[in-house]
């Protein structure tokens, strides 16, 4: 009886994994590699960067700082230490840009619809409306509405020219906005205008409560930046001196230095986690 259940429970568990490793295989091999790195360039503003591209400036800027600072204190781990952060500089600068971006477009938006309801009142069909924001929207905006428009008189497929549009733009809100005009125009009838105005005033509602959020919060978020930068600008500053690096170069020396490293980084990383606000992500692909 017992070798029965023990046969049962092996089993049961063998079909548990083998549906959880037969639902997660096809999106695995649907998703390329590096495709969250690809997208996070999108949206920082560098199409024209690749991961590979970010990978290799990540290394040549810890290769670089390595070595200066090698050259310059002639300290093996205080080189290292200041190597790894200048690694990670690059996939900072994309994040500050992509954030950064993602709040422009956030307030563009609302003048986007605003604009698709005056050219669908005045009588624009929603292509020759999503066309005419490459020539009068918002000018960070106009040149993926200008594709748009010259993919659509080219294929004359809206649904896929607006699936051009979302993977150019990269954008959560913009992923809102083009569902809510492909539903639309999918349903029909005379309540386009109306719901692009109603659309407008939740984005602008949207946008003004964050940026309130963001106010509020901008002070602690860069005092809390400066807190654990202070002992690596000490440590800069003691870099002058080779006598006092030498204490770093000895095991005990070692291990304080990537113990250190290694608990600013948590605490940045859990103060950048407590005070950020909900970021929006991309659910409607």
């Amino acid at each position: 009886m017992g070798a029965f259940l023990g046969l049962m429970l092996g089993l049961g568990l063998l079909l548990i994994w083998h549906g959880l490793a037969t639902a997660a295989a096809p999106s695995r091999a649907r998703r390329p590699p590096f495709e969250g790195t690809r997208e996070r360039l999108i949206q920082a503003g560098l199409p024209g960067v690749s991961p590979v591209q970010l990978f290799a400036l990540q290394g040549l800027a810890a290769v670089l700082v390595g070595v200066l600072g090698l050259a310059l204190t002639g300290s093996i781990s205080v080189s290292v230490i200041f190597a790894l952060f200048a690694g990670a500089v690059p996939r900072l600068i994309v994040s500050r840009l992509r954030h950064k971006r993602q709040a422009d477009l956030r307030e563009l938006w609302p003048e986007v619809v605003d604009n698709l309801t005056s050219g669908v009142r005045a009588g624009l069909s929603l292509p020759e409306a999503l066309t005419a924001i490459g020539d009068r929207g918002p000018e960070q905006l106009r040149d993926p509405f200008r594709r748009f428009g010259a993919d659509y008189r080219t294929t004359g497929r809206f649904n896929d020219c607006l699936d051009r549009l979302k993977a150019t733009l990269a954008d959560p809100v913009g992923d809102r906005v083009i569902e809510s005009l492909r539903v639309a125009r999918e349903v029909g009838g005379t309540d386009l205008g109306r719901l692009l105005s109603t659309l407008s005033g939740f984005l602008r509602d949207d946008a003004r409560t964050r940026a309130e959020l963001l106010a509020r919060q901008t002070w602690s978020v860069n005092a809390a930046r400066m807190a654990v930068a202070a002992p690596w600008l000490v440590l800069v500053l003691l870099a002058t001196q080779r006598e006092t690096l030498q204490a770093y170069d000895t095991p005990t020396g070692t291990v304080i230095l990537f113990a250190g490293a290694a608990l600013s980084f948590v605490a940045y990383r859990l103060m950048i986690r407590i005070g950020r606000l909900p970021e929006d992500r991309r659910v409607l692909r």
